[in-house]
């Protein structure tokens, strides 16, 4: 096997995807870009994926690393119109979608339109809730486009099992469509359930980080398996097990947690930058295979279908949003929705990852691989176009529409007092627990150690505190920007003095990295507490 392939698909996209931060273009458009303009270049080899590892191998760990930065507790509070857009918009978008890409685009079978609605169907709102964040849209808004984004993923995906069994002849009735899914949201469910306990369990209980965050890397791909062996949803389980773990993270070990956030982040870049790399490599391919739909209409069709997708979610935002609200229980339950927030919620349906992988995953051929799948290159070709436009059209006018319609921003004076007073109150409790461990003879400490923890208590009560203060006029810096500068050039000192030491043999390697850790550590927890 020739690995240099996949080897050259991982570096260049990584190295594009890193470029792409330092210019305004996004980088899924850059790598589109590039992908495809490195496809036309000579020598260059063809990249194919097995359609029957694409889901499992992509979408586990990108789910994973989702569902461990939400919050349970906010997704609980935001069921209702989560549920509505993960399950009634993504039906309601596979058969608005596909109906209107049967009567768009002749010759097209509807079970065949139908499966392209149900890969077109689930936003991916990872870019969205990006920016969300970073221009401060309310914190419901956010919280319901981030949970739309890890549960519409399992109905698309059984939708569109559905719609493929129809194509491929395995025979499939409108009783027989609910009951898989009933069977795939509820076992996946269950099989979430009975796994998220003993996972933790043994997450705690591995002493060793290295042991730990490999088990955290393989459990994904464990609650995916175990629940498609009993034909639920993978991805529900994979949802499941990451909120539970995620919600109990603080009961690991802190060495795990720094690791296990570097070793996410990297996996979830390395996957998301591959897969639109993908697009622009696979897509001569795709337009080679077009056959009858060559030339400016297959542009037509790709133009309709973006528009169809774009007006078929805000027809199922604005009565989502607001009919719910003629009961009298959701009055008093919810706030008073303005008419700001459907905007957003309807315009941030950027399709992404999720839809490629879906679109990657139907079969090259049908009837045991003795004829073509019918329409497989029209479906990726009009899902690559659909992905590329939400993202370049909606990706693009997302932060100014966010702007022009003047969210109430966020007061972050108010924000940091609620943490300056949270972090008294555990300093306090932190303190009451020193002072009785002090108290017992077995803990006897001098005074100049026992002291140091009592400053190190005082250093993380004020350090909030002192956000609150003025900023120097001659360096147009805070406190805390001054406190955090000082104390990096003050390690950074050591730093280089150990190096030297280490130079002139007045100590080994060993004991190097051994400083150097301890520094790290020091480093770490002074961004931490200033940030």
């Amino acid at each position: 096997m020739d690995v240099m392939p996949l080897l050259l698909l991982v570096a260049g996209s990584a190295a594009i995807a890193a470029a792409a931060r330092r210019t305004p273009v996004p980088a899924p458009l850059l790598l589109v870009a590039v992908g495809l303009a490195v496809s036309y270049v000579p020598g260059v080899p063809d990249y194919t994926l097995d359609p029957d590892v694409v889901l499992p191998l992509l979408l586990p760990p990108l789910l994973y690393t989702s569902a461990t930065d939400s919050s349970y507790l906010d997704l609980r509070a935001q069921m209702r119109p989560v549920a509505l857009l993960s399950v009634g918009y993504v039906l309601f978008a596979t058969f608005a979608v596909g109906w209107a890409a049967y009567l768009l685009v002749p010759g097209l079978p509807l079970t065949a339109a139908l499966v392209l609605g149900a890969v077109v169907a689930p936003p991916d709102a990872v870019a969205a809730t990006a920016v969300a964040r970073r221009v401060g849209l309310p914190s419901r808004i956010t919280t319901i486009l981030q949970g739309e984004s890890l549960l519409n993923d399992a109905t698309a995906i059984t939708a569109y099992k559905v719609a493929l069994a129809v194509v491929v002849g395995e025979g499939a009735s409108w009783a027989g469509g609910i009951e898989e899914f009933l069977v795939a949201s509820v076992g996946g469910t269950a099989v979430g359930l009975i796994l998220m306990a003993p996972l933790h369990w043994l997450r705690t209980h591995l002493k060793e980080p290295l042991l730990q965050n490999t088990l955290s890397l393989l459990i994904p791909f464990v609650a995916y398996a175990a629940a498609e062996q009993f034909h639920a949803s993978g991805v529900i389980a994979v949802v499941v097990v990451a909120l539970y773990l995620g919600h109990r993270a603080w009961e690991v070990d802190f060495a795990t947690r720094l690791q296990e956030e570097a070793v996410w982040k990297m996996v979830a870049f390395v996957l998301e930058s591959a897969v639109f790399a993908l697009i622009g490599l696979q897509l001569p391919v795709v337009l080679r295979g077009l056959g009858d739909y060559e030339g400016p209409d297959a542009a037509w069709y790709a133009v309709a279908l973006f528009l169809v997708v774009v007006v078929v979610r805000f027809l199922w935002v604005y009565p989502a949003t607001f009919l719910p609200r003629l009961s009298a229980r959701v009055r008093a339950r919810e706030a008073n929705p303005t008419w700001r927030g459907p905007i957003v919620i309807g315009w941030a349906g950027m399709r992404g990852v999720v839809s490629l992988a879906i679109a990657f995953s139907i079969p090259l051929t049908v009837d045991d691989g003795e004829a073509p799948f019918p329409y497989r290159n029209l479906i990726l070709f009009l899902t690559f176009t659909t992905v590329i436009g939400t993202l370049v059209v909606q990706g693009l006018t997302l932060p100014p529409l966010i702007r022009l319609l003047k969210f109430p921003e966020p007061d972050p004076q108010a924000a940091t007092l609620a943490e300056a007073n949270a972090q008294a109150q555990a300093s306090r409790v932190a303190e009451e627990r020193l002072d009785a461990l002090l108290a017992d003879e077995r803990n006897t400490l001098p005074p100049p150690l026992a002291d140091r923890l009592h400053s190190v208590l005082e250093r993380r009560r004020n350090a909030v505190w002192e956000r609150l203060g003025q900023v120097n006029p001659i360096t147009g810096e805070t406190v805390d920007d001054t406190y955090r500068r000082l104390s990096r050039e003050m390690i950074s000192a050591e730093r280089e003095m150990f190096v030297r030491l280490r130079d002139g043999r007045y100590i080994d390697d060993e004991m190097l990295r051994t400083l150097l850790r301890r520094l790290d550590l020091e480093e770490a927890a002074v961004y931490r507490e200033t940030t």
